[in-house]
């Protein structure tokens, strides 16, 4: 029920404020508020649901809402005070309004007014800050938001192993020091997004990345003895049958046990490994310093100047050295193509499948739509004019296969970020990349005679290489239902 409050007292509460919020800035805050809490409460059920999936419709939320909303409410005061600084200046305040001190009742009600607005606006501020910044921390803002930017990362990062970690553990971690650190990089990066400056590729790795050993070892601890794995490598020749070969190494993972294995060797405890590397992707090392309790060892190339600082930027080794790419892994079109066959979402009973599909990816497509629509034709016509009995039998599994080979395209190629095959080396392992031989070369040697060790039984025993029906898979059990 409304108080029964005399008009003129009415007028004496409200005359101040009307006056004083008649100009053109306050009334602009008005509306970007009044406009954005509207908005703001349309779109509060699906923001407490927890259910913004759409990168649309958390922009909206969490990134557009808020910037009218503070605005306004800076503007409404502004305009306020500069109307009467101005009609003070000019002897044209009206004379008849009640003093302006706290014995006015008048003016006490509108402080109380004021007051309750302002835990009003309060309430709604912290929503949009908080929701903003949790917003921020989504995997749909990191790989959505910036679509054309992020696209090939978020594409490889759904394809990958830590598909189901938030971006903000490995990128950020825990505490507020990396959080702020996280935010004002950010920054920079939405101006280069929004004037178009940012590289293309996006450059790697990233220098300021938290060092793993405060993100990676929250899940996994290198310094724990791991027991020696067995890895089958699948390999489709490029005949008309598809012939299947398989590669089998005993891989020596290790760990603690006094540099036993490869993460012994590397992380164990008491070791320090310092390299110097003289290009930003890290992929020429010609400087190591191995450190065992103190005792260091120094391995150059014979064109490495004597001071690690001299041959480039120098770095202490951690996990991303080698495990460089752990959610963003891209393959090159050979072991793409393994490893679709071996799953059989590309058929090996399709002749020449692994050829024609090779063939095909490699063709220069400039864009996702032309590829979109050659890829398919292409592989589905081969099959049409060389191998008429086989599309008219079987065409639902040729069409399937065509469906596959666009789909390693798609997962690997970013013709608007200029991410091509390889653009992006893998250090594990060295077969398709440099990888382990960058320190494992036989070239780095200390000064006593000793090298970097390149046996290849250091870190892996080979027991079948490329052999069709390994034997050692027969002996162990391993079937092959239990290899892919």
């Amino acid at each position: 029920m409304t108080p029964n409050i005399p008009k003129s007292q009415a007028r004496g509460w409200l005359s101040p404020l009307i006056h004083l919020s008649n100009n053109w800035i306050s009334l602009t805050g008005v509306v970007l508020v009044t406009t954005a809490t509207i908005f703001w409460l349309f779109l509060l059920p699906t923001t407490l649901s927890g259910g913004v999936h759409n990168p649309y419709i958390g922009i909206l939320s969490f990134l557009v809402l808020p910037g009218p909303f503070f605005l306004g409410l800076i503007l409404v005061p502004l305009g306020m005070w500069l109307q009467r600084k101005r009609e003070g200046r000019g002897g044209i305040y009206p004379p008849d309004f009640p003093p302006l001190n706290w014995a006015n009742l008048d003016l006490r009600r509108l402080a109380y007014f004021i007051g309750v607005a302002t835990v009003a606006n309060i309430v709604i501020a912290s929503q949009l800050s908080y929701g903003a910044v949790s917003y921020m921390d989504t995997v749909t803002f990191c790989g959505q938001t910036c679509h054309t930017v992020m696209q090939p990362e978020y594409t490889a990062y759904q394809n990958s192993p830590h598909s189901n970690v938030e971006c903000v553990q490995c990128h950020i971690g825990p505490g507020a020091g990396w959080f702020v650190k996280s935010k004002l990089s950010g920054m920079g990066q939405v101006f280069a997004v929004t004037f178009n400056t940012y590289p293309r590729p996006i450059p790697t790795p990233v220098h300021n990345l938290r060092p793993a050993r405060e993100t990676c070892e929250a899940c996994h601890w290198p310094q724990k003895y791991g027991e020696d794995r067995i890895k089958i490598i699948p390999t489709y020749a490029e005949d008309e049958t598809n012939t299947l070969t398989k590669t089998v190494l005993l891989m020596k993972i290790g760990g603690g046990n006094h540099g036993i294995g490869i993460h012994g060797t590397h992380l164990g405890v008491g070791i320090k490994i310092r390299y110097a590397h003289s290009d930003d992707a890290r992929q020429v090392i010609p400087w190591v310093e191995y450190n065992v309790n103190g005792k260091k060892t120094v391995y150059a190339t014979a064109d490495a100047k004597p001071e690690g600082e001299a041959n480039g930027r120098v770095r202490e080794m951690d996990c991303m050295d080698c495990h460089n790419r752990p959610a963003h892994a891209y393959d090159l079109p050979e072991r793409a193509l393994n490893k679709s066959m071996d799953n059989g979402s590309l058929s090996a009973a399709l002749p020449f499948a692994k050829k024609k599909a090779l063939e095909i990816l490699k063709v220069n497509y400039k864009t996702r739509d032309e590829a979109a629509q050659r890829i398919p034709a292409a592989f589905a016509k081969y099959y049409q004019d060389t191998y008429p009995a086989i599309w008219s039998q079987r065409q639902a599994e040729v069409q399937a296969g065509a469906a596959e080979v666009l789909a390693i395209w798609d997962r690997n190629i970013f013709p608007d970020m200029n991410v091509t095959w390889g653009k992006y080396p893998m250090n594990i392992g060295h077969t398709d990349f440099p990888g382990c031989f960058r320190c494992h070369d036989g070239s780095h040697a200390a000064k006593n005679g000793d090298s970097i060790t390149q046996d290849c039984s250091a870190c892996h025993n080979i027991l079948a290489m490329d052999e069709k029906n390994p034997k050692v898979l027969t002996e162990l059990g391993i079937t092959e239902s239990k290899t892919r």
